[in-house]
């Protein structure tokens, strides 16, 4: 029994001890420790195609995501400046920010009204928002053209489904598990087009050249670096950094170097 009381106490000191150095290091000053190490470390994720993919070969991950933070980092420390990269995911990426695990999160990160209870965003670096993906050729150019004839295909319970249905409520919808078997189904000829964020269709399309995205953006879910509270001198420089690539033609070259057959989530100034 003491044993176990001594090791529950044990525990409860280590807890309270890492909780307080994360709270020392997400304290501190990022646009003025960011110089002093000359590095800004990223949450990344590792496993979205054209924005953050690990490659097998050479262990290094890719994407525009990962170009973006590299011209951020160059602007804001100048050419030696070195780009960190931290895996994260949906979960973990808030919580390691505010931990002060990673200096800023660029990972396909929605700006809502929620999060930003939690974290300031930087300006928009990518327009998402939910799409379609159709067959070249496909009479379907809009989503206007979605009416009582045309079956569209999206994954259960995401909130695509709703969206879909509200704007093109005459059409059909089938829902699958996954975006596998939802693309799967696509290919087969089981409905018309398939609809989801523009990001992970864009993903589909390079992958698969004989279908695109049509009609462009129906929702808006922009994209935004998400930074941690408290550190407003660090959020301008990010910003500051974005619109001198806009200025100097490196965001457009990032851009059309993952989307060179779309427009889609290009940002213009």
């Amino acid at each position: 029994m003491k044993k176990r009381l001594l090791s529950l106490l044990s525990l409860c000191l280590l807890v309270i001890t890492l909780t307080a150095c994360g709270e020392k290091v997400a304290d501190r000053d990022i646009a003025k420790t960011s110089k002093e190490e000359n590095q800004i470390t990223w949450g990344v994720k590792n496993d979205t195609r054209l924005f953050g993919m690990m490659d097998v070969k050479t262990k290094e991950v890719k994407g525009f995501d990962i170009d973006i933070a590299r011209g951020i980092t160059e602007k804001i420390l100048g050419a030696d400046g070195s780009a960190v990269f931290v895996e994260v995911t949906s979960k973990t990426r808030i919580p390691l920010l505010k931990n002060g695990n990673i200096d800023a999160i660029i990972a396909t990160m929605t700006i809502t009204e929620e999060r930003k209870q939690q974290v300031n965003f930087s300006d928009v670096y990518f327009d998402a928002g939910q799409s379609l993906l159709v067959k070249k050729g496909s009479k379907i150019k809009s989503i206007n053209d979605l009416g009582a004839d045309t079956t569209v295909l999206a994954v259960k319970g995401s909130t695509s489904v709703d969206n879909i249905k509200k704007a093109a409520p005459e059409a059909k919808v089938l829902e699958w598990e996954n975006y596998a078997e939802c693309f799967t189904a696509l290919q087969s000829g089981q409905g018309d087009a398939m609809t989801t964020d523009n990001a992970i269709l864009l993903g589909m399309a390079s992958q698969n050249p004989d279908y695109e995205l049509a009609g462009g953006a129906f929702t808006k879910e922009p994209y935004g670096i998400a930074i941690n509270k408290g550190q407003d001198n660090f959020l301008a420089e990010v910003n500051q950094a974005l619109h001198e690539m806009h200025e100097d033609g490196t965001y457009d070259r990032i851009y059309d170097k993952w989307f060179p057959d779309s427009d889609d989530g290009r940002v213009k100034e």
